[in-house]
């Protein structure tokens, strides 16, 4: 019984001890929780963790999270608020840059926006804000920050409302730039346009018509058939070709139809073509249909002489100086480049590049005295002219000791001395009035004892010679024709001579009748496709139809 006795206090006793126990655990866990709980509350964040175990490490991190939200953490809204504020500040001066762009420098509008972006840089470099990028989150005074963020966007408020009213005039200047641009882009195409239409109408004007090409080439067929019956060979030379009491003509053409129409027109218009003397030279290729064409037929007693330039031995190089030019490696790139780009570099000036206006066939006019040495007078025509009247007037014209009698062309500013030579040259600065009247070649009456008084031939070699590098002048015959007889012309009245029907649609009919000769000057010549409707019947009317190889060529005029 003791014993029993004795094992059931012993029982009750660790019960009670154990139960004892675990009503103290119970208890210290507790308190040992809410100790934790406010200790956490009260404590610096940095701090959690120390002599505690990891499981309450663990919730004091996710306390300190949620903690981190509630405080709306400095540093991320710094970043944020200086983004927004270098976003406007690009802003600004994108909108200034374009400002520029669309010429608006003098405007307001662009003083503005530059003042508006150094608004902002000048914000962010403010002593007070800059403490701001310099500290971390920790000591990041909140209301400085507040201020900051108020100004940004006071700031940020100006701009869009200077955007928002600036709109309008943006959209008008893009419109008016788009515009210029557009223009811009028409202009350079028109100007493409104008050189290609420029460059193939020179084709045009200087090639050779399949009718031309064929009335040519039968008349060298009848030439060689028939060399005894055309050639002037072992035969006297009419006295009529030198006697200077007669009328003289000189005509220079390498077109065979051409020069029949200048001998047409003068003849049929002449009160007594006996007294008439044409002189028609020619390059040794078209010689013989030069012949054929001027021995068929009888011109009421008119006379013909027609020669090769080849036969005047002294038309060579060593004396010409376009002929020694025209050896030059330069000159034979600039004239026979077959690049169109390069063929249409200059629109103004493109038919000099044409190798014609270095023919001899082109400047041996420059050489009259010493072609026909025993005459005093001689009238020059152009192998695209009309006569329409008799012309023996020009010779009683008193020249009052002047070389060159021609039509002037100038009216206003136009077809002056300074359109045709380089003003620029000291040279030509020196010697020429650059205000001085022009005049016009086709049509022009030479007195040949006042040009060799005036040694004018030798004029023309030196300002020839020095325009080999084409400094001078574009090349062609009139500017050293204005060169040569500067101050020598004598002005002719303008109904000798009626200009501009190859190109020029409004001349006026009555202009046209009451003219001496009239000048298919241009591209447009009377013999081609693109000849001007209304003008073509003055010369086609002059057109020998009855001839045999006229008829056989098809002419479509």
């Amino acid at each position: 019984m003791a014993l029993r006795s004795s094992r059931t206090v012993t029982g009750t006793g660790i019960r009670l001890t154990f139960n004892l126990f675990v009503s103290f655990l119970t208890v210290a866990v507790f308190l040992l929780l809410a100790l934790s709980s406010l200790y956490t509350s009260s404590a610096d964040p940095s701090d959690l963790g120390v002599g505690i175990s990891h499981d309450f490490r663990r919730v004091g991190s996710l306390r300190r999270s949620v903690l981190a939200l509630k405080s709306d953490p400095l540093k991320p809204r710094l970043d944020q608020i200086k983004k927004q504020a270098d976003d406007h500040r690009s802003l600004v001066l994108a909108y200034a840059s374009y400002a520029r762009k669309l010429k608006l420098e003098n405007s307001k509008l662009v003083r503005v926006f530059a003042e508006l972006s150094r608004n902002f840089s000048d914000l962010t470099s403010k002593p007070l804000y800059r403490t701001l990028f310099d500290s971390d989150g920790n000591s990041m005074n909140e209301s400085v920050l507040r201020q900051f963020e108020k100004e940004v966007k006071e700031r940020i408020k100006a701009t869009r409302q200077v955007v928002a009213e600036a709109k309008e005039s943006f959209d008008n200047q893009l419109k008016i730039q788009k515009l210029k641009d557009t223009i811009f882009a028409v202009n350079e195409q028109l100007m493409k346009a104008k050189k290609q239409g420029a460059f193939s109408s020179l084709i045009a004007a200087k090639s050779i018509p399949k009718s031309v090409h064929c009335l040519a080439m039968r008349l060298m067929d009848e030439r060689i058939t028939h060399p005894d019956k055309y050639t002037d060979d072992g035969k006297l030379t009419p006295p009529e070709f030198e006697d200077p009491s007669l009328y003289h003509y000189a005509i220079f053409s390498d077109n065979v139809l051409a020069a029949s129409v200048v001998v047409n027109s003068a003849v049929k218009n002449s009160n007594d073509p006996s007294k008439h003397v044409f002189h028609v030279v020619t390059d040794k290729m078209n010689l013989g249909a030069m012949q054929v064409m001027f021995k068929m037929k009888e011109y009421n007693g008119a006379f013909i002489e027609v020669k090769a330039v080849e036969d005047y031995k002294f038309l060579n190089s060593s004396y010409v100086p376009v002929l020694k030019q025209l050896e030059s490696a330069k000159l034979q790139q600039f004239y026979f480049e077959n690049k169109l780009e390069n063929a249409t570099k200059d629109t103004t000036n493109m038919k000099f590049r044409n190798p014609k206006y270095l023919s001899i066939l082109n400047h041996i006019r420059f050489y009259l005295p010493e072609l026909y040495p025993k005459l005093h007078r001689i009238l020059f025509l152009d192998d695209d002219i009309v006569v329409q009247k008799d012309l023996t007037g020009l010779w009683k014209i008193d020249m009052d000791g002047k070389v060159n009698g021609a039509v002037e062309t100038c009216f206003g500013s136009f077809h002056r001395y300074a359109q045709y030579m380089n003003f620029s040259h000291p040279l030509i600065k020196s010697k020429f009035n650059p205000k001085a009247c022009a005049w016009a070649y086709g049509m022009n009456f030479f007195d040949l004892d006042a040009w060799r008084r005036e040694k004018l031939t030798e004029e023309y070699h030196y300002w020839q010679t020095l325009n080999e590098n084409r400094t001078l002048w574009k090349l062609g015959t009139l500017p050293p024709g204005l060169i040569t007889f500067y101050s020598t012309t004598k002005p002719l009245d303008k109904s000798w001579h009626v200009l501009g029907l190859g190109y020029n649609p409004s001349i006026s009919m009555e202009e046209i009748n009451n003219a001496a000769v009239v000048h298919f000057n241009g591209n447009m010549k009377p013999w081609l496709d693109i000849a001007m409707a209304q003008y073509r019947p003055l010369w086609t009317k002059y057109v020998d139809y009855e001839n045999e190889y006229v008829q056989g060529c098809n002419f479509g005029f």
